[in-house]
């Protein structure tokens, strides 16, 4: 007889699956998100603000533990270490995404510090990576999205973000621990009990934003750390709290909407998350890299440098006239990567897509700002059209004038998904020179091409601290 409640299925098909049940599409995904992850944590190393998260992950758990901070000679608890790296990945908006919206930096750094920690195999990271992705995917349809279209119009939800996704990284956690399905109901329903609230909306409204961005990484992946290590030291979950609509979590975490069926629905035998997964050629928010392409596309073509364009016009999605993206007030990296007139600047000047769009003389540079002045975003009127035949769907239109010429760049997906247009797909070579560009100075080339080689063929890793141990520049440099 099978378990009851969501929560007890969600644990049944988490503590039960194995990578030899998984669709060699799911295996490969799952590859995919690690690599892009390492390489965008590495990137971020110079980033003022993610040096504050591997400062408290320190804190945390202290400097000489059994996990690595990424790109660093430093090593912590596990819990340091998945604040850290959280905070790392996440530092230069250039990590993959996935509905609800960023799923990775706060399911992976947990079960990646564990399965270190514990010298797990590859092949048990991998199936901690496919479940929590697939897990946060499923939990996300069921609440309320970014993108919501209500009469035709693409609507933010009052409350919204990222906290449904720690389920799937708490499971992860459980995934890499080996917990058998009681347990991992436990860690799910404390998960639960314990989840961050949906901040999101307050920073989309009140620019120049908060530095922390929509959620505060580290603190997101430390409690799927924390909820899955009190589960295994005893505490019970609440196993009914994804069932009760009125007091449990679609109640507390803010959704207007709750639609469990697909939580569920042919869990284990269907897998969903692939075909959603998107990867970002651009460290800058994801709504803008559509018009970034065609952008660069132009500027490339007809050789236009900067100091010619007299204008840039633009139309995107019409969710974003809020603050944090119509906000030119650009103080640090943070601003930089949601200002939509900033970035159609910055792009324009075709630095290589990477960490060097974060610097501070890059977002300061006077021709970026001056060419910032000269830009324009608009709400494209076709996108909620689009959206609704097709989620992966982003509408954007771009006209540039420059030499008395106009000249004009449409898209109907951005690089980086899995669309009908086979080109935007980002191909195992693309994300491989992503993340050798993201790790460039900080890694030695040998050390490069181990991690990349163990990656693409990690179910024959015995044991992934052998992989992460290459990560840490002080060892490689020594």
């Amino acid at each position: 007889m099978g378990m009851s409640t969501i929560v007890e299925r969600l644990a049944e098909f988490a503590a039960n699956i194995r990578l030899e049940a998984l669709p060699d599409s799911v295996v490969a995904e799952s590859k995919r998100v690690l690599l892009d992850s390492l390489g965008c944590a590495v990137a971020s190393l110079e980033d003022a603000a993610s040096q504050r998260g591997v400062e408290y992950g320190v804190q945390l758990g202290g400097e000489n533990g059994p996990a690595t901070i990424l790109g660093t000679g430093r090593t912590s608890s596990v819990g340091g270490a998945a604040f850290a790296n959280a905070e790392l990945i996440n530092g230069l908006d250039q990590d993959a995404v996935l509905p609800p919206g960023h799923v990775t930096p706060y399911v992976l750094p947990g079960a990646l510090a564990n399965a270190e920690a514990l010298g797990a195999s590859g092949a048990r990271l991998l199936t901690a990576i496919a479940v929590a992705h697939e897990m946060s995917y499923r939990i996300g349809q069921a609440t309320d999205y970014l993108r919501d279209i209500r009469d035709g119009v693409v609507t933010i939800p009052k409350i919204i973000g990222y906290s449904s996704t720690l389920f799937g990284g708490a499971a992860a956690n459980g995934v890499v621990k080996g917990f058998l399905t009681e347990t991992m109901a436990d860690a799910l329903g404390i998960m639960g009990s314990t989840m961050p609230t949906n901040t999101q909306r307050a920073w989309m409204m009140h620019a120049p934003s908060t530095t922390i961005k929509y959620q505060l990484p580290g603190a997101m992946a430390l409690s799927t750390v924390t909820a899955a290590a009190m589960a295994e030291l005893g505490h019970t979950g609440d196993r009914a709290i994804l069932d009760d609509r009125e007091f449990g979590f679609p109640r507390f975490i803010g959704t207007a909407r709750w639609e469990p069926a697909p939580i569920t629905a042919e869990l284990g035998e269907q897998w969903t998350f692939p075909q959603y997964q998107a990867f970002k050629p651009y460290p800058h928010c994801r709504v803008m890299h559509g018009l970034f392409d065609a952008l660069i596309e132009i500027v490339t073509e007809h050789d236009i440098r900067p100091g010619e364009i007299e204008s840039i016009d633009a139309w995107g999605e019409s969710f974003v006239m809020q603050p944090v993206w119509v906000n030119e007030d650009i103080r640090n990296p943070r601003d930089a990567q949601f200002s939509m007139t900033h970035g159609l600047a910055l792009a324009a000047h075709r630095l290589p897509p990477g960490k060097g769009w974060q610097t501070m003389d890059a977002i300061h540079d006077r021709s970026v700002l001056d060419l910032m002045a000269r830009s324009t975003f608009h709400a494209h009127p076709d996108f909620a059209e689009a959206l609704a035949a097709d989620p992966s769907a982003r509408t954007t239109r771009l006209e540039l004038r420059a030499h008395g010429q106009s000249f004009v760049g449409e898209r109907q997906y951005p690089k980086g998904v899995l669309s009908p247009n086979p080109d935007t797909y980002m191909t195992d070579e693309e994300l491989i020179a992503k993340f050798r560009h993201n790790v460039d100075g900080m890694l030695a080339d040998d050390d490069i091409d181990h991690v990349i080689d163990a990656v693409f063929d990690l179910e024959q890793v015995d044991d992934v601290s052998v992989v992460l141990g290459r990560m840490r520049v002080a060892a490689i440099r020594s």
